[in-house]
């Protein structure tokens, strides 16, 4: 069934919300009966609720229609290799998926269906096949935000030590004990 999406920019890629602008749209949402015709358009939240769609919302861009479960490509929801790379997962060989500091298993999902296709465990999928999560490190009590990178595996590759470098992270003391680590498998 083709339905609607609401797709909508941020700093980290595209995301997009199901999107009804007519009674037949709502069907299959369990809104049918609680959504009139005037409140139409509505952007359901992907959290169990909805508002009232205006295109002028901050982000905005544009709406599609798709009949997939996940109607954008991962590299459209999760920059590949953007420079401005904060947070998200870094592959083997060394390619930046984005993401914003609650976005990492969302964005293992989809890595891991488009690479690992039918992994139950998306995150561990990852962990288990060298990739590297860049983590917001802030506890809480600093006054500044910073980067933790963690693998499950304890070692990295020379494609992600040099990803690492050109992120600026190469300093930090996990990448520090993680390149020691892994030193004499390059």
């Amino acid at each position: 069934m083709v339905k609607k999406y609401a797709v909508y920019s941020s700093p980290t890629g595209d995301y997009c919300y199901r999107y009804a602008d007519s009674a037949e749209a709502l069907e299959g949402t369990g809104f049918e009966e609680i959504i009139t015709e005037e409140q139409l358009p509505v952007v359901f939240d992907g959290r169990g609720g909805y508002y009232h769609f205006r295109p002028d919302e901050r982000g905005f861009k544009k709406v599609i229609e798709s009949d997939k479960e996940y109607p954008l490509e991962l590299e459209e929801m999760y920059k590949l290799n953007d420079p401005g790379f904060k947070l998200g997962w870094i592959s083997p060989d060394g390619d930046t998926y984005s993401c914003a500091f609650t976005n990492h298993n969302k964005c293992a999902q989809m890595i891991a269906r488009k690479f690992y296709p039918g992994s139950r465990f998306p995150e561990r999928t990852l962990d288990r096949n060298g990739w590297l999560q860049v983590m917001d490190s802030w506890d809480g009590t600093r006054e500044h935000h910073g980067q933790f990178v963690y693998t499950e595996k304890g070692s990295i590759t020379r494609r992600q030590a040099d990803r690492l470098f050109d992120l600026g992270l190469y300093n930090n003391s996990e990448v520090q004990k993680l390149i020691k680590d892994s030193e004499n498998d390059w």
